[in-house]
């Protein structure tokens, strides 16, 4: 009897341990069920960019991430006004996550009419610096490139180039070329100025400015470089990246151009050459929110910034990334020592000096 006892109890012990294991691997099933869940979730996640650029670099690196995250980039492209404009409308009911484009100018603008939300991300606090992101964390610069002078190197010796301020001198009349006031990269030339110099100094300097135009002010940053080889002026001011973009150019008239004319960056001695952004910033009403986070950090990290560098002759602004051999080439230069988000804050008095002076 003890013997069938001691049967019965080792049979009931084997029974429970039976038991225990298969709810074990009932639970493991689980688990792995609601992991592969997770990642299949991921998978299918999407996040929604309008942006103003229209760079084959840029269709590139989002492929790269979705490719490395799962999360599909659904890109709505369009300018710079239009899509702010498109966000406005849209309200609550907008399917965009980020907005991305040129000049801190502009995403102020997208700030100012409510159109962005706060972020808080260690790592885009680490990948870019201070003075290139809001002040409140609306926005976030990704590519940097500076405002320098061009100019035709058998008329003018670079011994004659000093600042922004000497173009408005006696010796430069009919000699300046730049755009329209109109242009958003003019007004915050401008709107840097007024932080540095004071708004009477930023109205004297765009009033000598429009006196030794060579002509009134017409076409993009590429047509002023285009303008001094062909005779119309002999200095004109415009973004680097424009610059290396035409020396790299599939237009060989855009090449000849540019192998004609070379860079200066102005103010070393004094305030700093001018720079500015592109830059992105979460909606207001976005509906992927983490997603849209995954790849403003995706953007900033070092890997994708030596693609923006080498492929549009940008500057990065994360400080771990070097610009490209062409950049480099070019030279180190003192930057105005400024938080980027004064340019859109002094915008509506930049427009108005430059209305002021007649700068068409």
């Amino acid at each position: 009897m003890f013997k069938k006892n001691i049967f019965t109890a080792v049979v009931m012990v084997l029974l429970a341990a039976l038991v225990l294991a298969g709810c074990g691997k009932s639970n493991e099933g689980a688990s792995s069920s609601n992991t592969d869940a997770k990642k299949e979730e991921k998978k299918s996640g999407e996040v929604n960019l309008y942006t103003s650029r229209h760079y084959d670099v840029d269709d590139k690196i989002f492929a790269d991430f979705t490719k490395e995250t799962g999360i599909k980039v659904n890109l709505i492209k369009g300018e710079d006004d239009e899509l702010i404009e498109r966000l406005s409308r849209e309200g609550k009911a907008t399917k965009g996550d980020l907005f991305f484009t040129s000049d801190a100018g502009r995403l102020h603008w997208a700030k100012d009419k409510d159109l962005l939300q706060s972020v808080e991300s260690d790592t885009l606090n680490k990948n870019i610096p201070e003075n290139l992101r809001d002040k409140d964390n609306q926005w976030f610069g990704l590519t940097k490139r500076a405002r320098v002078i061009v100019y035709d190197k058998k008329k003018v010796d670079q011994s004659e180039l000093s600042t922004y301020e000497a173009l408005t001198e006696d010796k430069w009349k009919g000699k300046v070329l730049i755009r329209s006031s109109e242009n958003i990269y003019n007004q915050s030339l401008v709107s840097s100025f007024i932080s540095l110099n004071g708004k009477d100094e930023a109205k004297k300097w765009a009033e000598g400015i429009v006196n030794n135009m060579a002509r009134d002010p017409q076409g993009g940053d590429r047509d002023q470089a285009k303008g001094i080889v062909a005779g119309e002026g002999d200095v004109a001011i415009m973004n680097s990246y424009y610059f290396g973009q035409m020396l790299n150019s599939e237009d060989p008239e855009e090449v000849k151009v540019a192998k004609q004319l070379s860079v200066f960056f102005p103010n070393q001695e004094t305030t700093g050459t001018h720079i500015n952004i592109s830059g992105i910033g979460v909606t207001k009403h976005a509906k992927n929110k983490e997603n849209a986070i995954e790849l403003m950090e995706y953007l900033s990290s070092p890997k994708v910034q030596e693609v923006f560098a080498e492929a549009n002759y940008e500057y990065p602004v994360n400080k771990d990334v070097e610009p490209s051999e062409l950049l480099k080439s070019w030279g180190n230069f003192k930057e105005q020592d400024l938080n980027l988000s004064e340019l859109g804050e002094n915008n509506a008095d930049a427009v108005k000096i430059m209305n002021e002076v007649s700068w068409k």
